[in-house]
């Protein structure tokens, strides 16, 4: 993880750690990222019933100090992170109930809580987020890495030597369901 900014050559944002200043952006962030870049994978109900339990700004990995955001022009138009915890994602939801600490020696790392403004999709911020994580795992004494992705966000994991798992369904309100898919690398 970029320990203070990271400039990334031949861009117009930069990488830095995430920090609680951060939370209000953050979350300002996410609806605009899922609304804009999940609309051809999810249907409105969907994306609607998932910000908060799902989606949503995860304090954990900020505190952890793991969780990068892409600033432009003073504007965050890009967030991620990974995490030494079992949760699966953030947002309170399920997946985000607990905080207990992961066993580096027996399970995977997670990558959680990637959103890119749709203004600034396509510019290689998710890829330099993903990258930033990668370097930081090992170091960590974690051998794998997992994560569950969106429809939406699998090509690029994909692309990212991510193979796929397992495709399930996470419960949201309502009775509604999520289709994702979990995928996982090893690292280095």
């Amino acid at each position: 993880m970029p320990s203070r900014e990271h400039e990334v050559p031949g861009s117009a944002w930069r990488l830095r750690l995430a920090t609680d200043a951060d939370v209000r952006a953050i979350a300002e962030l996410i609806p605009a990222s899922v609304r804009g870049l999940q609309s051809g994978y999810y249907t409105e109900a969907q994306m609607e019933g998932a910000l908060g339990p799902v989606f949503g700004v995860d304090r954990q990995l900020i505190a952890d100090g793991t969780y990068c955001v892409a600033e432009a022009d003073g504007r965050i138009v890009g967030c991620g992170g990974w995490s030494r915890r079992r949760a699966l994602y953030g947002g309170g939801g399920v997946g985000g109930a607990t905080a207990e600490a992961l066993d580096p020696g027996s399970e995977p790392a997670r990558v959680r809580a990637f959103f890119v403004h749709p203004d600034w999709a396509r510019r290689g911020i998710g890829r330099a987020i993903l990258a930033a994580c990668e370097r930081a795992i090992p170091g960590a004494g974690f051998r794998r890495i997992e994560l569950v992705a969106t429809l939406a966000g699998e090509p690029l994991y994909a692309a990212c030597g991510y193979a796929v798992l397992e495709r399930y369904e996470v419960g949201l309100p309502g009775g509604l369901r999520l289709p994702v898919v979990r995928m996982g690398k090893h690292c280095g």
